[in-house]
């Protein structure tokens, strides 16, 4: 079941990226500039599209195929080892509630071959390892859905960051932490921290 529904949702990711409109066309840039005599001149500069350079379909594949290669594609490799730490570690967890599920099941069955034995290998009865295998079962797979989900969020992060290419950032823009103080007449002085943003 598992299986399927990641199968469902990759195929709705990869159909979706084909529904964009691809742009390919150079953008261009008029530069107005005044000299001392107000008199204007313009000159056109040609500019390469962001969408030819980082093409959506292309990191959603790449990522698709192999971890982290959507990350490559777009240049954010300090993406890449936390692509890889978030699969590593939820394929080790799912691996150790298999072992431990898997441990704990065929000392269940050799209990219930052999009634004589009071107790399993590890010191628990039948309703005990009962209880401990139906745990370890329902965290197993509670790990491969969130190792799924991690894998899906991978591909779309690199899907989104080639879209999000395409723009460029205000190079004035500023962030600023600085302290406040305010005088009010109802509350009286008020102090605190102000973030100012500045376009």
């Amino acid at each position: 079941m598992l299986r399927g529904f990641l199968i469902i949702i990759f195929a709705f990711l990869y159909l979706s990226s084909f529904a964009q409109e691809e742009v390919m066309s150079d953008s261009v840039v008029t530069v107005v500039a005044t000299d001392k005599q107000d008199t204007v001149s313009t000159d056109t500069v040609s500019i390469e599209s962001y969408a030819r350079r980082y093409n959506p379909r292309k990191a959603l594949f790449f990522s698709a195929v192999v971890p982290g290669m959507g990350q490559v594609y777009n240049k954010r490799y300090w993406k890449v080892p936390i692509v890889y730490g978030g699969l590593i570690l939820g394929a080790y967890v799912v691996n150790t509630y298999q072992n431990q599920y898997l441990q704990y099941k065929s000392e269940l069955f050799s209990l219930l071959n052999d009634p004589k034995l009071p107790k399993s290998e590890s010191g628990y009865n039948q309703e005990q390892l009962r209880s401990i295998i139906n745990k370890t079962r329902r965290q197993r797979d509670y790990f491969s859905i969130l190792t799924g989900i991690w894998y899906i969020l991978q591909i779309m992060d690199a899907h989104v960051d080639a879209h999000l290419k395409e723009f460029d950032l205000n190079p004035q823009l500023q962030v600023k932490v600085e302290p406040m103080v305010e005088n009010n007449q109802l509350i009286g002085r008020n102090s605190g921290v102000s973030l100012k943003f500045k376009f």
